[in-house]
């Protein structure tokens, strides 16, 4: 889960980037691991770096595109100097959930990056609402992501909320800061929690032993609280919701990965699909609540299960109902 903050002026800190393949991953190809643990990386722009020498797996320049990852691999990715972007509106459908002169909801689908990178120049929640809004958005962000406030992971559905100017931002920015936004999430995660509820304080940073990932650090992370409650259990697995109190990169992803209770098709912080047949985390913003920006007022949304999340819930219903659970 990311759903944190944009900075004004968020910048590549490096030029490489530096991972080991996790034991979960092993046998995957890598070009698919690539992409799925860094949003922005589009599949095809890795398979273009791989082309073009930038991606280097043991030590070694590698050019082969359909190599399958080996758990415990070392792999650097070169990036080549960023090209500026030249961001067009696109007609791509959106959900908007609420929106008035100063603020926008939005229904994420899972598979959807929020804003242009260079591995993603296109088809993005910012080019879509480009077409829509063209100048009518924030510009505290600058050209790549007009009135974007905060995000959520490219395969986490669910709820943003987007700035229409500047004023607006700022209120909506500060609020996250406070931590008086809303956000609840539905989840299903690995195994039986036996607790009905619970409480992750637990800081959150860069893993020292794999840079594809987040985890729980002993020193130099940030305070990141998750409270989670059980919704519904299925022996194997439980649907929980999880409300956040910070906004961590992955922080949802992280912390139930920490309690040893990773998200069903979570590959890079659990054990993928298993029998359950989900393609992505089974992780969906459905509560967003927050004070207009204009009037104070208190204001909460919810999106309803995506389909293909009601299916595998309905999944491990029929499976739990068949083995007397």
């Amino acid at each position: 889960m990311t759903d944190k903050p944009v900075g004004t002026e968020e910048k590549r800190k490096t030029e490489i980037l530096e991972c080991t393949i996790p034991p979960q991953m092993e046998g995957v190809r890598l070009d698919k691991v690539l992409s799925e643990s860094y949003d922005g990386l589009s599949r095809s722009y890795i398979q273009k770096l791989f082309g073009q020498g930038c991606i280097e797996v043991g030590g070694e320049v590698c050019t082969e595109k359909k190599i399958s990852a080996a758990a415990g691999q070392t792999v650097r990715i070169h990036l080549p100097e960023p090209k500026r972007l030249n961001v067009q509106g696109e007609d791509i459908p959106l959900d908007i959930v609420y929106e008035d002169e100063a603020v926008l909801v939005v229904n994420k689908p899972a598979g959807m990056v929020v804003h242009p990178a260079p591995g993603s120049p296109s088809g993005t929640l910012v080019n879509a609402l480009l077409y829509r809004y063209g100048d009518q958005l924030s510009s505290i962000n600058g050209v790549l992501r007009p009135g974007i406030v905060h995000r959520i992971d490219k395969d986490t559905s669910g709820l943003l909320m987007v700035a229409r100017d500047d004023q607006a931002h700022e209120s909506l920015s500060a609020q996250l800061a406070e931590h008086t936004i809303t956000r609840r999430y539905r989840a299903i995660v690995c195994d039986n929690i036996k607790e009905d509820s619970g409480i992750i304080d637990r800081p959150i940073g860069r893993d020292p032993r794999n840079r594809l990932r987040n985890a729980v650090v002993a020193s130099g992370g940030k305070r990141a609280v998750t409270h989670y409650r059980v919704l519904e259990r299925f022996g194997r697995y439980t649907l929980v919701e999880a409300v956040l109190e910070t906004g961590r990169t992955h922080q949802i992803r992280v912390h139930m990965a920490y309690i040893r209770h990773p998200l069903l098709g979570d590959s890079l912080y659990g054990r993928g699909s298993g029998s359950a047949g989900a393609r992505r985390q089974m992780l969906h913003a459905g509560i967003l609540g927050f004070n207009h920006p204009r009037t104070g007022e208190y204001m909460e949304f919810e999106a309803p299960l995506p389909d293909d999340f009601e299916r595998v819930l309905q999944k491990l219903r029929d499976s739990a109902q068949g083995s007397g659970r």
